[in-house]
């Protein structure tokens, strides 16, 4: 089997498990193909958790859990030296961080330190404990989740630490037709009648990754990037509302986000090269966490989805 056929193959199980947030999945398959991390943010009950454990089991890995509450020390993210009395000596005893699959389920319950013990192994890929560096794993993906309709006792992501998160997606739930193949395979689920596709190698998806590094971009494709990346900076090009709506633009982080997410995706469709479309379709999960919105943005009741669909309308293709 090809690295494609296998990724096709997790991407239609996890459908099959997931039902009814087709979107969603194909977006995590894109993160795990561009080695991004995933903030994910919708009602209870919508998936979120699921969609990660899932996708761990369709991989030989290792998944971890970290619920984080506002008691949570980095320490029990990032793990701690121990002292070990047999030998006179502190080891090192790794947190779920060195997992291949993470789950931050409700990243923004824990205090600012925990969240930027987190964030920071996402960005180096890396953990350092009393002045020593310990790499992660080379599979290493986070899913973090968050509950739009609870504040109380939260501590939300700075607008900077959400920049570091490749892809944003916002969970709905699941339609009224979807409802009822759900409520039939949690129940095939719980008799042990659910059929389980055996996992894939990571070998398979380190294979992917580099398939997708190759994908050809075209220059007049890279320049259609960079110009809606612009946009949200320099809104003012484009005037009206645009202007109005657009505090803060998108990092050069966007930029190297929608390049590489639009390939996994071209890669993923069985395409060796990347289209406008590639890119329009992910520029929302790419583009819309980056952007913060104006006051006069937020009192018209305005969104960050709002701001990023005028984006792409006001943006002609190179």
């Amino acid at each position: 089997m090809t690295a494609h056929e296998s990724i096709q193959q997790i991407q239609a199980s996890m459908n099959a498990a997931v039902i009814g947030q087709e979107a969603v999945v194909e977006h995590l398959v894109i993160a795990l193909l561009a080695k991004g991390n995933v903030l994910m943010e919708g009602l209870p009950g919508t998936a979120k958790t699921r969609s990660i454990k899932t996708l761990s089991q369709l991989v030989k890995s290792d998944f971890s859990r970290v619920q984080f509450t506002p008691d949570l020390l980095p320490s029990d993210v990032t793990g701690s030296e121990i002292y070990r009395e047999q030998t006179a000596s502190f080891e090192f005893q790794p947190g779920p961080i060195f997992g291949n699959l993470i789950l931050a389920d409700e990243i923004n319950r824990a205090p600012a330190k925990v969240q930027a013990a987190l964030l920071e192994a996402m960005e180096e890929q890396q953990v350092t404990v009393a002045g020593k560096t310990h790499k992660l794993p080379e599979l290493f993906l986070v899913l973090a989740t968050q509950n739009p309709i609870e504040q109380e006792g939260t501590y939300p992501l700075p607008e900077a630490q959400m920049d570091r998160f490749m892809l944003y997606l916002a969970v709905p739930y699941p339609q009224a037709a979807n409802e009822l193949e759900i409520l039939r395979l949690v129940r095939a689920e719980n008799t042990g009648s659910a059929e389980q596709a055996p996992a894939i190698s990571q070998d398979l998806i380190f294979t992917a990754r580099t398939e997708v590094d190759a994908i050809h971009v075209a220059e007049a494709v890279e320049q259609y990037m960079v110009d809606l990346v612009i946009a949200t900076r320099e809104p003012a090009r484009y005037g009206g509302e645009l202007e109005e709506w657009v505090e803060v633009g998108a990092s050069p982080r966007a930029t190297i986000a929608l390049d590489a997410a639009s390939r996994a995706r071209a890669w993923l469709h069985g395409r060796d090269y990347v289209s406008p479309e590639d890119v329009q379709a992910i520029a929302p999960a790419c583009l819309g966490h980056r952007v913060h919105l104006s006051y006069t943005a937020e009192a018209a009741g305005i969104s960050r989805a709002d701001v990023i669909s005028k984006v792409l309308e006001s943006v002609a293709v190179a």
